[in-house]
């Protein structure tokens, strides 16, 4: 059997001889260079349309490991800032770039072409309340479609673009552009996160940071609704809460349990019946087994959803 991929992984993970461990880093390095540097880019048709590496990955690579531009295949990224650019003014693209990294300079002007050297400059000092300017003035006055938050340690700002979320990362200088697939691995990006969409779906909901690195929501179906709610199985189809509660809320319930370190409900002190959610970065492991994923932008998303259809259909109604 030839040598497999998973076996230059084990290797790589056991091997205890540093010498031989950076030689074979080393090949590696020069191989990826190879195929960026000579065999793709210096084909432009082919690095136009089918890059030798997936959704040129190998860009991100030495994008989240510091490198700068000039270290990146210059055409194959400015391919890639326009494949980007062209996605966001909905034009036809190769493929969806989702995931997409781009230097904070260069996803300002994709995303605000003509502001794009001040909110570079403001940025660059955390000169805040500039860029805040910039972004309220083409929301209030120019009729652009976008929400923004900067968090709270303002390492992070955050942009919502119709379903599309975008992060700039200001310390490390970069932006994640249509994340999707990506890991959270920060708490403070995700309470960022929880924030934003509660501002637009669900302002009432409670949320808080708890003291195990967590996200705590918690969201309220009150008494009165509750009292509505069938004791058995409903048989009239038409009854939306009773099929809600009884045949859906299990199965969501099952789902949040993917993603959340602890789920809770409980009748409150006013009778409400209350459903906490503690959220988390990394997953816990409970006897020797992960009991839950790294959480990926998609599957807050999923729990954005279950909380705004509890909030919509319960909350708002019946307060």
């Amino acid at each position: 059997m030839p040598l497999q991929p998973e076996h230059l992984d084990k290797f790589l993970e056991e091997e205890i001889d540093t010498k031989f461990k950076s030689e074979l880093l080393e090949l590696l390095r020069k191989r990826i260079d190879n195929l960026c540097f000579k065999e793709c880019e210096i084909d432009r048709i082919q690095c136009t349309l089918t890059p030798l590496c997936t959704h040129r990955a190998l860009l991100k690579l030495r994008l989240l490991n510091g490198l700068t531009i000039e270290d990146q295949p210059t055409f194959c990224y400015s391919v890639h800032k326009n494949i980007i650019f062209r996605d966001f003014r909905n034009k036809t693209v190769i493929y969806k770039p989702n995931d997409a990294y781009l230097y904070l300079v260069d996803f300002f002007d994709v995303f605000f072409h003509g502001d794009y050297r001040k909110l570079n400059k403001f940025f660059s000092k955390k000169d805040f309340k500039g860029a805040n300017k910039i972004f309220d003035d083409r929301i209030n006055n120019r009729e652009e479609d976008f929400q923004y938050l900067l968090t709270d340690d303002q390492n992070f700002m955050i942009f919502k673009y119709d379903d599309k979320i975008h992060v700039c990362f200001i310390t490390e200088n970069y932006a994640l552009c249509n994340a999707n697939r990506e890991n959270i691995s920060d708490l403070e990006l995700l309470y960022g996160l929880c924030k934003m969409f509660a501002q637009i779906y669900f302002p009432e909901v409670e949320l808080k940071l708890n003291h195990s690195n967590c996200v705590e929501i918690t969201t309220i179906i009150p008494k009165d609704a509750l009292s509505r709610i069938s004791k058995t199985p409903p048989t009239d189809e038409n009854s939306k809460l009773d099929n809600y509660i009884w045949n859906v809320f299990p199965g969501e319930l099952d789902a949040l349990s993917q993603f959340c370190k602890e789920i809770n409900i409980y009748l409150d002190k006013k009778g409400n019946l209350a459903i906490k959610l503690n959220i988390g970065v990394v997953p816990e492991v409970r006897m020797n087994r992960y009991s839950s994923a790294l959480l990926r932008y998609r599957d807050l998303r999923l729990v954005f959803n279950i909380i705004f259809r509890l909030y919509n259909d319960f909350y708002i109604l019946h307060v």
